[in-house]
């Protein structure tokens, strides 16, 4: 028996292991081992440190918004002024250097509020032997108040602050009085009885003033200023007129910024709302008991904007109302939301300038940061031992002046960043102001400064979510039996072409389908709506009859075209299907839709029909994720072992249910991956969203209204947005909703299909 290892002409076919070539050889392949190992490790683990620093990054932007208010007392002092006098009001200006205080002598007092220092005084009533009844003031930021007399008259004003850089880097604030009217009083009541309550506001040379007198009359009155067109001169116009008021005597008084709007509140707990639009006319448009029975109104004041009263009472309670439009256009007002942490009487309300929140105060001296539209308790927490009589809030809502019983004023920094922020305002329905009822609503921006913000992510979540369904209801069936015929039915050389063709559709950039589908498929679904419709039932009607026509076809033809080539007998079919439905789209509009069918939908259906819509979105997001879905599933039916194939049709089975049953089951694993990545496509589109859905967010399934996403609303409001404002930070809120969300669908989908891998992987 011969030696195998040794041939024939005796050499040896074994490779000597030992050489020094082959030493080279295995050290070299042990590196190359060891780097790709070590590489691979490496860059895996990359991966998961970028996705969780992108995550870190995105909670440390978003998680301030959730952070809690603080106060921080910086000084305590003696009140500024005269000590033995009683405080009718305090303000601040923007930058909370300078504050103003309003004394029961009628002096204006400005002052530091780091050490209350005194800086100027103004006397109103300097030359005036009358005496001082009452005291209101207007909307902060428009800064006017009005002292009512002991004989009907009022004396109106409103304070103001210059900034100016004297030495050019050193800010000087100089605070200034000036008369809205005339600096003499004005006549209110012309029977000259003692004024025991008063509201004012002024604004672009209209003054209104309602003041009630001590017989309980209601009187109003409005000055405007009309500058002549010809010169300098100025008309002052007046209209007066009493308002009847019977019962109980009125406790608070209230008009709103724009003068169009009066509330009178009495004390059994009645507000009378009265609409004074034509100022000699008032109406009384309704009232409301704002109180239960045995509970007085104990503060009352308009939150920022002059739409919504805010209703304190002494059971310690906050009442938020506002005027609500009915379906016949006529306002009444109606309760909202309301605010109780204790059962203390609320001492005094301050609104912020242009936010929707407020500070209030209650008799055992507690104080507390409060947000409508969050409905939220920012903050609440008993400051001192005494009890507060007054308060102030700066413009930027970074300060706050605090008066105690005790003579003491406190002047404390606020950080409130973010107040807007609950689950409720992002999440749930709120009732917005001027809105007939509570709502989803995302509108981030206004030209308005007291807007209300309104930042629900709701309508954006739903919008993304919409947008996925219509794009994988279309392309999910097209890919997936597309790929099963490329990978089992087609000739190989046929899916030579097509398998590259539709993978490169793959690097379409999105910019460009959406620059079609909202510049040129968008209009022309809408004017050709009828035939998209009946394209949609031609094109399956006409590839059965095309199929059972080429059955009915002599097998001597039909072996004429090669196996698995079928398909392309079907292209001037589908083809000609779609001619057609473009053809009859016309002449069927005419025939039963009057000529347009999107006007028909929105008329006689009541659905409402936009140009760029859902359906726009879905065909254009669909052809963009079609390729994906068609390349994985292709490779994973095409890699089903052909044992498995040639074994169920040797068993006789035909090859649609060697299909279904055998082939279809083994690469589920990988038809689920690539669902799921189309999916996550979908989700995180952008380019075609923006420029193909009208970005309205509106919650609605209708296919043919448009919607906004949140990668989309993400691409169209950032680059505008205040970096660190409550706006950017719900962005990269949306930002982390959007990978939160593809996050847990990534990894129960990669659940799902290792299960099915150990279903079917025995097959």
């Amino acid at each position: 028996m011969s030696n195998p290892e040794i041939t024939n002409n005796g050499t040896s076919f074994l490779p000597d292991f030992k050489s020094a070539s082959s030493i080279r050889y295995r050290r070299w392949r042990h590196i190359q081992d060891f780097l790709t190992r070590y590489l691979m490790a490496i860059g895996g683990a990359g991966v998961i440190i970028a996705i969780l620093l992108i995550a870190f990054y995105l909670l440390y932007v978003v998680a301030p918004m959730f952070f809690p208010a603080t106060m921080e007392r910086v000084a305590s002092y003696a009140i500024p002024g005269d000590n033995d006098t009683g405080t009718l009001f305090y303000a601040m200006e923007e930058q909370r250097e300078v504050g103003l205080r309003i004394n029961n002598n009628g002096q204006a007092i400005f002052f530091r509020t780091v050490d209350g220092t005194e800086l100027s005084r103004h006397e109103f009533l300097e030359g005036i032997n009358t005496e001082l009844t009452t005291f209101a003031h207007g909307d902060s930021a428009q800064g006017a108040f009005a002292f009512g007399l002991a004989d009907g008259r009022v004396i109106a004003g409103k304070h103001n602050y210059r900034i100016s850089y004297p030495e050019g880097t050193t800010r000087l604030i100089t605070p200034v009085i000036e008369y809205p009217v005339e600096k003499t009083p004005v006549v209110l009541d012309p029977q000259g009885r003692s004024l025991v309550n008063l509201a004012v506001e002024s604004d672009g040379g209209k003054t209104t003033i309602a003041g009630v007198t001590e017989d309980n009359r209601l009187l109003l009155l409005n000055i405007t200023a009309e500058k002549s067109f010809l010169g300098d001169e100025v008309e002052i116009k007046r209209t007066e007129s009493e308002i009847s008021v019977t019962g109980a005597s009125i406790s608070h008084l209230l008009i709103d910024k724009k003068q169009r709007e009066m509330y009178v509140a009495k004390e059994d707990g009645i507000i009378a709302y009265y609409d004074i639009t034509n100022k000699d006319n008032p109406v009384l448009v309704q009232k409301v008991n704002a109180v239960p029975e045995g509970v007085k109104i104990t503060a009352m004041k308009f939150l920022s904007g002059g739409i919504s009263v805010l209703v304190g009472d002494s059971s310690g309670r906050i009442a938020q109302w506002f005027p609500v439009r009915d379906d016949k256009n006529n306002y009444t007002l109606e309760f909202i939301r309301d605010f109780k942490r204790n059962s203390a009487p609320v001492t005094s309300i301050t609104p912020e300038y242009y936010r929707k929140g407020f500070v209030a105060t209650d008799a055992e001296g507690n104080v507390g940061l409060y947000h409508t539209t969050a409905h939220r308790v920012v903050y609440h927490k008993r400051l001192g031992e005494n009890s507060w009589q007054q308060a102030a809030i700066a413009p930027r809502a970074n300060a706050v002046l605090l008066q105690d019983n005790s003579g003491q004023l406190e002047y404390w920094h606020v950080e409130n960043e973010h107040p807007e922020v609950s689950w409720q305002s992002i999440w749930g329905k709120v009732w917005y102001e001027s809105r007939q009822q509570p709502e989803h609503i995302w509108q981030s921006s206004s030209a308005l400064s007291d807007f209300e913000p309104k930042f629900s992510l709701s309508p954006l979540a739903y919008g993304t979510l919409k947008a996925a369904f219509y794009a994988m209801l279309f392309s999910i069936p097209l890919a997936i039996f597309g790929a099963m015929y490329t990978a089992y039915f087609m000739a190989p050389r046929m899916r030579s072409y097509v398998k590259p063709t539709i993978e490169i559709m793959e690097a379409l950039p999105t910019v460009i389908l959406g620059f079609l589908a909202g510049l040129w498929f968008a209009p022309y679904v809408e004017k050709h709506l009828p035939g998209f419709f009946l394209i949609l039932i031609f094109i399956p009607l006409s590839i059965i009859i095309a199929a059972y026509l080429w059955h009915r076809l002599p097998s001597s033809i039909r072996n004429m075209v090669p196996d698995g080539w079928e398909a392309a007998l079907l292209l001037p079919v589908i083809t000609f299907a779609i001619w057609l439905g473009a053809a009859l789209s016309v002449p069927v509009e005419e025939l039963l839709f009057n000529g347009n069918m999107p006007l028909w939908l929105t008329n006689e259906m009541g659905i409402p029909y936009e140009q760029r819509n859902s359906l726009v979105v879905g065909l254009a997001m669909g052809f963009a994720v079609i390729p994906t879905i068609f390349s994985i599933s292709e490779d994973a039916l095409y890699s089903v072992p052909k044992h498995l194939t040639t074994g169920s049709l040797a068993l006789g089975a035909t090859r649609w249910q060697t299909m279904v049953r055998v082939v279809l089951l083994t690469a589920s694993p990988g038809i689920f991956s690539a669902v799921m990545i189309g999916l996550g496509r979908a989700v995180g589109e952008t380019m075609i969203v923006v420029m193909a859905t009208g970005n309205t967010a509106i919650m609605d399934l209708n296919i043919f209204q448009g919607f906004r996403a949140l990668s989309a609303n993400i691409a169209v409001e950032m680059p505008e947005t205040e970096v660190n404002s409550t706006h950017y930070r719900i962005l990269f809120l949306a930002a982390l909703v959007l990978f939160m969300a593809t996050f847990l669908v990534n990894t129960v989908a990669e659940i799902v299909r290792q299960r099915l891998r150990n279903k079917y992987s025995s097959i």
